[in-house]
């Protein structure tokens, strides 16, 4: 598979993969709504090879603040009753910018993302 390529190489070149919870939450929610136990399964194996970083309160009051400026803006990244992943997300990695960590977040989903912290589509993002 191409993306597990992808992610062998940032590996092998040195480059720390972080698994947000927030994301684990978003897939995990589907693949339990759907009855799919393998991609449970998978999704328990990939997080276990990966750095885990669990949500506290500070960065939920860091997605609060993101999600009310992007309203400000004109540019909301959910219907504002959703619970808005994308903020909650930018919150996790600016928290890791915030302790001195170099982020990129690697998405499909780079014009919600990059307003807040750096974000590219994962096919772009090379290892550094």
């Amino acid at each position: 598979m191409a993306c597990q390529a992808w992610l062998d190489s940032l590996l092998a070149a040195g480059n720390e993969i972080v698994v947000p919870e927030i994301i684990d939450y978003e897939i995990r929610r589907e693949l339990m709504r759907s009855q799919k136990p393998k991609g449970l399964s998978r999704l328990d194996d990939f997080k276990a090879n990966y750095t885990f970083l669990p949500i506290d309160t500070d960065t939920l009051l860091k997605a609060a603040e993101f999600w009310a400026e992007a309203r400000w803006r004109g540019l909301p990244t959910a219907m504002p009753t959703a619970l808005d992943i994308d903020v909650i997300l930018a919150a996790q990695a600016r928290m890791m910018q915030n302790e001195g960590e170099f982020v990129v977040i690697a998405t499909l989903n780079k014009k919600h993302l990059s307003q807040f912290v750096p974000a590219e589509h994962w096919k772009d993002i090379h290892a550094l």
